[in-house]
């Protein structure tokens, strides 16, 4: 299972289950106790539902009964469902008669208990699996897969990881490591046009609906414009010699890549033994914190996002009509920049620039102050009077509040580059939107006006990726609320 998709159904199965049993307790025991002194103690009664909850938590967690949640039928789904039920309840009953409360509970109140919580449980159940469906597809959440095996393997391979990938995979490459087959081969499916993904890499073969491309040369560099998480490696013939170049690349782009077959370390990466569908791999990735920690940075983007939001309606009412006096055009820019591990999406901000703006770059590169890929330029002709001020103030980045709370950005994170940008990275470079892209990160608090490399910019992000924690994100926020009162760093 996704590890990321093992989180949200945990934490998520865990909570609905605690609701499920607390509603169906109290409304059991409300429907034999109508009258309040019928109840006895009282605090006996909120003790037995205790139990019933601290079972919740550690059959949750330790038994793990939710582990093939997303793959159980409606009938495999109501087994379980009555399993956890039946073993919760002989278990609690058990717990009740050692420590002597059972005089307090009614046989009534057992029984419609059971009843409440096998029809509310099941119906949430069901009701959550449709959700966590929908949710988890979505393209911000889907791991982007890219599979890569000889050609007498690829079908059976595809075949394999399709019947036990769940919806948060999406298979969106192949990758034929010893060459493509000849024309006309049974296991070929051709479509009249088609790309990989996002028009990058054009190719006219598909497989089981999925693009193939061919050959290991060069294969990492073409793979930087796509967008794309994980790789999944099935290479049984192919020395593993050859092989290493490959995964050294991948993992120097950030991306996970499971390898199908033992391979010695490679790099800075972290090995473990892990699955991959049914199979059994070995696991190299750069990202060594865990899923938990991102999912509370996920929430704390949500709540950050919806002030933000909040603070950016107040600031509209001021700003849009100074902006549209100011000079003809619209209060908001869009354009199109380059997210986690290359998904594209809209960024939004206060225009601060004249309307032809982006013509007129070209005849102002010469007077680009940055050395690398980023423009950037002190007294920049295109800046109107009002953008110099909520540039200056930072103001200009407020409607990207809307970005973080739907998840396109995160508060804390890399700077999201231009596609103009992307087109020239390599695969160092790549590793460095690995992570969500950020509204502020290490390089705007470590006093941006004063970098003039790319390569500095990007050694600070990848610090910042490789060392990132909640209390780093803590810290760059405090850091960024002091640059944005003071100006500090910013042109």
């Amino acid at each position: 299972m996704n590890p990321k998709v093992k989180v949200i159904q945990t934490y998520g199965l865990w909570l609905a289950d605690m609701i499920c049993i607390l509603v169906s307790y109290v409304v059991a025991t409300q429907m034999r106790f109508a009258v309040s002194r019928d109840w006895g103690d009282k605090t006996l009664h909120y003790m037995v539902c205790v139990v019933f909850l601290l079972f919740c938590t550690v059959y949750s967690f330790f038994v793990d009964w939710n582990r093939d949640y997303m793959v159980r039928g409606y009938f495999q789904e109501l087994m379980a469902v009555i399993k956890y039920n039946v073993v919760m309840l002989v278990i609690t009953i058990l717990f009740v008669f050692f420590a002597q409360w059972a005089y307090i509970l009614s046989r009534s109140v057992i029984a419609w208990f059971l009843l409440f919580n096998l029809i509310l449980m099941m119906a949430v159940h069901l009701i959550l699996k449709k959700i966590l469906h929908k949710v988890l597809s979505n393209d911000l959440l889907v791991s982007k897969v890219i599979v890569i095996a000889q050609r007498d393997q690829m079908e059976a391979t595809l075949d394999r990881l399709m019947g036990r990938m769940d919806v948060s995979y999406q298979i969106v490459a192949a990758v034929y490591a010893d060459g493509m087959p000849e024309q006309g081969a049974g296991a070929q499916e051709t479509a009249a046009e088609g790309n990989a993904v996002s028009g990058t890499v054009e190719t006219s073969t598909r497989l089981r609906g999925i693009p193939v491309l061919s050959g290991l040369e060069h294969l990492t560099r073409e793979m930087i414009q796509v967008p794309f998480d994980e790789v999944f490696i099935n290479t049984p013939d192919i020395s593993q010699k050859k092989m290493r170049g490959v995964i050294h690349g991948f993992e120097e782009m950030g991306v996970v890549c499971h390898y199908n077959l033992e391979l010695p370390d490679i790099g800075e990466a972290t090995s473990k033994v892990d699955t991959f569908g049914d199979y059994t791999t070995i696991t190299y990735t750069r990202f060594r914190s865990s899923y938990k920690r991102l999912m509370i940075k996920r929430l704390i983007d949500i709540l950050g996002g919806l002030v933000g939001l909040i603070l950016t309606g107040i600031l509209t009412l001021f700003l849009a009509p100074a902006i549209k006096l100011d000079s003809p055009g619209p209060v908001f820019f869009s354009q199109t920049r380059v997210g986690k591990n290359g998904r594209r999406f809209k960024i939004y901000k206060y225009r601060s620039m004249y309307r032809d703006a982006e013509e007129r770059k070209k005849e102002l590169m010469k007077n680009n102050e940055m050395s690398g890929l980023m423009f950037k330029m002190e007294n920049d002709p295109r800046i109107t009077k009002v953008g110099a001020f909520i540039r200056k103030t930072s103001l200009d980045e407020f409607p990207q509040f809307l970005n973080v709370f739907k998840g396109d950005m995160s508060l804390v994170g890399t700077r999201p580059p231009t596609e103009a940008e992307f087109e020239q990275y390599n695969e160092h470079y790549r590793r460095r939107i690995s992570m969500t892209p950020g509204l502020t990160g290490l390089w705007q608090v470590s006093g941006r006006s004063e970098i003039t490399d790319f390569d500095e910019v990007v050694k600070l992000d990848l610090e910042y990726i490789d060392n990132w924690s909640l209390t780093l994100d803590f810290k760059i926020l405090l850091q960024t609320v002091g640059v944005v009162l003071f100006s500090k760093g910013a042109k």
